[in-house]
């Protein structure tokens, strides 16, 4: 393995402004916003048209767009078992804060997606990082609702009313697969790990308009079609209860596909993560807490929550040590 790429790597954070935004991006994670109280998305990781991410640490790889990383470096980013796999990063990973709700939407398969609308298919899954008392999540249609009967919902601007729902608690971490009719409700914050796609169809958006006054626009006959009716309702996820040798860290693993793997850690004290042998990347969100990531080539990175950190295949693993009195949190995901 060339030892280039061998550091962990922060990228600058892409703000994405939409009217169901709000301001915890800056209050709760840190981020750096403007005037405004609009801020819906931070896209953290991104190797799409709608945004690419580039390097802001360590100073040595600092401008470089992931997008050039990739094309420049295959197998040092991607590793061994993923570099003949993929031409374009394929995770995008996103903070959201829905200070409004966010349109009920589906989002399609790959076939779909490469029919419709020129990109990859879109399973995702959500980490539940704050919510107001009474917000709710939309997730899945209620049991046996057929095609006629969203349809003549679609028109009539009910489609509420057919998806379960419920109220998260912060910790929750909900899979939405491609097909999912679903929402997010106002008062909750999330960390998405998903596909790197933006393929979505909007199904209703509770009758509100834009910022020209007009109604958003939907994609009826595209929500149609992308909609699994064999899926029913979604719950968040049982946490899987890992062993590990120090009685002062907690791993749970939270949700695996065949597109990623997302585990949380937390931590009170030191531990090793990422491939030793090189053979993919890793992705570390933190959510809680303070971290010094300790490289053996000698590239130490100090994050916060809300940094998302990359280990390129060629870092290998890494040692995280928590860095100040409360309990870290963090969120590591990987290509299965």
């Amino acid at each position: 393995m060339n030892p280039l790429l061998d550091s962990p790597l922060i990228f600058d954070p892409i703000l994405k402004r939409i009217l169901w935004g709000g301001t915890r991006l800056a209050t709760l994670l840190g981020k750096s916003i403007g005037p405004g109280d609009d801020y819906a998305e931070s896209w953290e990781i991104a190797d799409h048209a709608n945004g690419q991410s580039v390097v802001c640490q360590p100073s040595e790889w600092a401008g470089k767009s992931i997008t050039e990383l990739l094309a420049q470096h295959p197998k040092e980013l991607l590793g061994t078992d993923l570099a003949d796999r993929y031409t374009q990063f394929p995770l995008l990973i996103k903070f959201l804060d829905a200070h409004q709700d966010l349109s009920i939407q589906v989002h399609p398969n790959d076939a779909l997606a490469r029919r419709l609308v020129n990109d990859n298919g879109k399973n995702e899954a959500w980490v539940v990082l704050h919510s107001e008392p009474g917000s709710r999540i939309y997730a899945g249609l209620k049991s046996d609702v057929t095609r006629e009967a969203l349809d003549l919902a679609m028109q009539r601007q009910s489609v509420s009313e057919l998806i379960h729902s419920f109220e998260p608690s912060a910790g929750d971490c909900i899979m939405i697969p491609s097909g999912t009719v679903h929402a997010i409700g106002a008062g909750i914050m999330i960390a998405e790990i998903q596909q790197m796609s933006d393929a979505t169809f909007r199904v209703d958006d509770w009758g509100r308009v834009g910022p020209d006054g007009s109604p958003r626009q939907l994609h009826l006959a595209e929500a149609l079609e992308a909609t699994d009716f064999e899926r029913g309702p979604v719950s968040p996820m049982e946490p899987e209860r890992a062993p590990i040798e120090s009685s002062d860290n907690i791993h749970e693993k939270l949700a695996y596909c065949q597109f990623f793997g997302i585990d949380r850690w937390k931590l009170n004290s030191s531990a090793t993560l990422g491939f030793a042998d090189h053979s993919r990347f890793t992705i570390l969100i933190i959510t809680n807490g303070k971290a010094l990531i300790s490289n053996p080539h000698g590239t130490d990175l100090e994050a916060h929550a809300g940094t998302t950190v990359l280990l390129p295949a060629a870092a290998g693993s890494v040692l995280i040590h928590p860095s100040s009195n409360e309990t870290l949190q963090l969120l590591e995901c990987h290509v299965p």
